[in-house]
């Protein structure tokens, strides 16, 4: 099976902006690679840490919030 990892970290981006709190940051609950991949488009920073939460960068917060829109909003 060929899969658009594109489509695939559009759609966990999205997911993460459902799990934010404290205004940036959201659940790390995801697979590593993906994680490391939206942390190479400079959406996330660094995930690699003890905590079980990702800080959302400016771009990847507004980024999130505009495919859960699109991908989960009726």
């Amino acid at each position: 099976m060929d899969i658009d990892e594109d489509k695939i970290d559009d759609a966990a981006l999205a997911l993460l902006y459902l799990t934010l709190h404290e205004q940036r940051r959201a659940w790390k609950q995801l697979d590593w690679d993906l994680m490391n991949r939206l942390y190479q488009k400079g959406f996330i920073l660094d995930p690699v840490s003890k905590t079980k939460s990702v800080v959302l960068t400016d771009e990847g917060l507004q980024k999130s919030e505009e495919l859960f829109k699109k991908l989960f909003c009726k």
